[in-house]
């Protein structure tokens, strides 16, 4: 997946409240609240926290200590990535998500022995296919 936009929120004195979140994202903004009111309801916990080694704030989305969605902020939208390993790329094209985002899956390199489920959330639409693949996450151990 080629990259035209970069990350946002790379000040590391500048935690990403909610103006600062406004103003990145945009008209997007109302997505990603409907994004913390779906990790709400399946009792995920979301944290922002700036790491030194992508040197950005990152949002790390967990049910009990398992990570299953990372997000970060780029100019407009949202982007949310789910990890899964390789050995479940059949499963997770047959959840019923859009052609495009399996194509988007497929064309994503992967890392390590990992596949990464990358979703750019603009609107609430968007966010059925990540719904999707995030609950089909929570399901596997």
């Amino acid at each position: 997946m080629e990259t035209i936009n970069n990350i946002e929120l790379t000040d590391e004195n500048t935690f990403p409240d909610e103006s600062v979140l406004r103003k990145v994202l945009g008209r997007s903004y109302n997505a990603y609240l409907t994004l913390l009111k779906l990790y709400d309801d399946n009792d995920l916990v979301h944290e922002w926290r700036y790491y030194m080694d992508g040197k950005a704030w990152l949002c790390k989305v967990q049910k009990k200590k398992r990570t299953i969605v990372w997000m970060s902020a780029w100019k407009g939208y949202m982007q949310a990535a789910v990890y899964f390993p390789v050995r479940y790329l059949e499963e997770i094209f047959s959840l019923g998500i859009s052609d495009e985002t399996k194509d988007r899956i497929r064309e994503t390199k992967n890392v390590g022995k990992s596949k990464p489920c990358i979703f750019q959330i603009k609107n609430k639409k968007s966010i059925k296919d990540l719904e999707k693949v995030m609950k089909f996450k929570m399901s596997k151990r």
